[in-house]
């Protein structure tokens, strides 16, 4: 373990060090574009990484709430470095079309990386865990007779998850009738997450989750060490981040002028691509050794950080950069990206109440995903033309996303009413719980 954990930790440093010999020395200005965008997102991936494996380690050591708390944040640390300065530009230059272009990037990345996360996330892996070789050793994996019909079972305590992620979900289609991501979105989705933060710690009687890999060999090093190497992680990688994001975004950007591409394509897609693969990758690993239910729960836990975090607190990143409080705008366009954004996920998590999915559903989940991401790319490079606009085919897709999910959720109307008793019930024994202890400590 000592050999293949010092290997991956100096594979992921190595990711960085590049970034950091061209920021020391000042030659970023004479690098092309290509270049520098190549070198600042290795240097992100190889941050992330290390960001991760450092939360991991800190379990060991930090009280349960204070580490729940760091890796929620973490979570969605890269995505959020490039949300945040694009929703700080939006304030700077409020009002210029430079400002209400930042805004409109902003939307773009969050949305993309949410349904990269689901599209991507939940139905490669699900494929992979089913698909890959050796899957009869994962218990996980139910063999079913049929095209497709094998499925990968979920872990039940996922369900508050689930649920929480489905109220996130529903407020989200109310987001754009407001003209803005504002105080009140701010509100709601953050304060949905402290709420499921404060119901898991009331509920919290779990023993310690056993890590592998790199955390597992980093938490057997003394606490003075361990500490010590936790914290040069988390300073390093931010300071990766903080460096090399901005360079990156941009280099994007320019990427996709030169080919002809709008920024936000770039942004929405290719950013979130480079800071979502860490995690993608740690969540194959822990498929391949045989704990698949571990990694697809994380998914699943990413996506609610993802989807109440990163969108409720761009308002505040909005306003700090105006200098008051103002709604961060965006255009019809990103209206339809969010509306579509939140289909996906309503459909989603139709498939999840009854804690298994198929490798039919995850590749109809893959499908969609692929073809509506394919289809906006041809008729911006105009290789396809349709008798709509590319916010309408926004609509046709969130519109199919809603109608697959609602007739799932009707089939599976009892699964639905099953997991809101048991996290209804969930809730009430952990604020009873809470009531208890003071009187059986008196």
């Amino acid at each position: 373990m000592r050999r293949q954990s010092l290997g991956a930790l100096g594979g992921a440093g190595a990711l960085t060090l590049p970034w950091v010999l061209v920021y020391l020395s000042g030659a970023a200005h004479g690098l092309s574009t290509l270049t520098t965008v190549a070198v600042s997102g290795l240097s992100v991936l190889g941050a992330s990484f290390l960001l991760a494996w450092g939360a991991e380690t800190a379990e060991k050591d930090v009280p349960r709430a204070f580490a729940i708390a760091v890796l929620a944040v973490l979570a969605v640390a890269p995505e959020y470095a490039v949300d945040a300065l694009y929703a700080w530009n939006a304030g700077v230059y409020a009002g210029t079309e430079r400002g209400i272009e930042a805004g409109n990037l902003a939307v773009a990345n969050m949305t993309g990386a949410n349904r990269i996360l689901i599209g991507i996330g939940w139905a490669g892996v699900a494929l992979f865990t089913v698909f890959r070789r050796g899957s009869a050793e994962d218990p996980s994996v139910n063999d079913r007779s049929g095209l497709l019909a094998d499925s990968v079972s979920l872990d039940r305590d996922i369900g508050l998850e689930i649920v929480f992620l489905f109220l996130a979900t529903l407020w989200a289609f109310l987001v754009p009738f407001n003209g803005g991501i504002d105080v009140l979105d701010m509100a709601i989705l953050v304060g949905l997450y402290v709420a499921y933060i404060a119901i898991v710690l009331k509920g919290d009687v779990e023993s310690e989750e056993a890590h592998v890999g790199v955390p597992a060999y980093l938490q057997t090093f003394p606490k003075p060490y361990r500490a010590a190497t936790v914290l040069s992680l988390f300073a390093y990688s931010g300071i990766m981040i903080f460096t090399a994001v901005e360079p990156f975004a941009h280099g994007l950007e320019q990427l996709g002028q030169n080919v002809g591409v709008p920024s936000f394509f770039m942004i929405q897609w290719i950013a979130p691509l480079a800071s979502e693969s860490p995690e993608l990758i740690v969540v194959i690993y822990l498929v391949n050794k045989a704990r698949s239910t571990a990694g697809f729960n994380a998914l699943i836990s990413s996506k609610l950080n993802q989807w109440t975090l990163l969108i409720g607190t761009l308002v505040l990143v909005y306003s700090l950069a105006l200098g008051q409080y103002g709604a961060l705008p965006f255009d019809q366009k990103q209206s339809g990206e969010i509306w579509l954004t939140a289909a996906q996920s309503f459909f989603a998590i139709s498939l999840l109440i009854n804690f298994e999915i198929s490798a039919r559903e995850a590749v109809v989940l893959l499908v969609l995903f692929l073809t509506q991401v394919l289809s906006e790319f041809m008729l911006i490079r105009g290789i396809l033309e349709l008798p709509i606009s590319d916010y309408q085919l926004l609509l046709v897709f969130t519109g199919i996303y809603l109608v697959l999910g609602f007739g799932l959720f009707v089939v599976r109307r009892k699964a639905l009413a099953g997991i809101l008793r048991d996290s209804a019930g969930t809730v009430k024994e952990a604020f009873r719980t809470s009531d208890e202890q003071p009187r059986g400590a008196d």
